[in-house]
């Protein structure tokens, strides 16, 4: 099965795509992610990001920057706790995306890990992969990031790799 891994920055990712590549497993990773502000952010999660995936030797795709639409589709949402509305818009908004360019690009599935931190819901992901699955028609492949060792192994890469690590989602930088 190829599939596509959604990956929100590269500390989330290392520990998943290292499993991945090493099980040789057929997939991409896509940065989708037009949460991310500033753009200067986003630029520097995409370029550790993309950092990672040479080093495992994977494909990298990049989708468009859009985060006027993703503005757009949380306006009035801007005080929403973490793990809140907002985060049910954010998710199903990128999820579905990734799936339609999954689609039309010869991919059979979609996996991402937007639960992988502790400040993320999985749950919260899971329901939202779910329904935008049921838009796509693209299967969703679950990934549990937290357990079995990989926030072990994702702690110590982040450290061993000297990626950059930010303190804040995306949506909502620290002022």
């Amino acid at each position: 099965m190829k599939f596509l891994l959604l990956s929100c920055c590269a500390p989330c990712s290392c520990a998943v795509i290292e499993k991945l590549a090493h099980e040789q497993a057929d997939f991409a990773v896509v940065f989708y992610n037009p949460n991310i502000r500033p753009e200067s952010e986003y630029h520097k999660r995409r370029d550790e990001n993309q950092r990672v995936c040479q080093l495992y030797g994977i494909n990298f795709i990049e989708l468009e920057y859009d985060n006027e639409r993703w503005c757009s589709l949380t306006q009035g949402l801007e005080k929403e706790p973490e793990r809140g509305r907002r985060c049910d818009i954010c998710f199903e908004m990128r999820l579905k995306r990734v799936m339609e360019y999954a689609k039309l690009n010869g991919f059979d599935a979609v996996a991402s890990v937007l639960g992988a931190s502790r400040w993320k819901d999985l749950d919260q992901v899971n329901r939202a992969a779910k329904r935008a699955s049921n838009q796509t028609g693209i299967p969703y492949i679950e990934i549990e990031a937290r357990k079995k060792g990989m926030q072990e192994r994702r702690l110590n890469l982040i450290k061993e790799l000297e990626l950059y690590n930010q303190r804040y989602c995306g949506c909502k930088p620290i002022l």
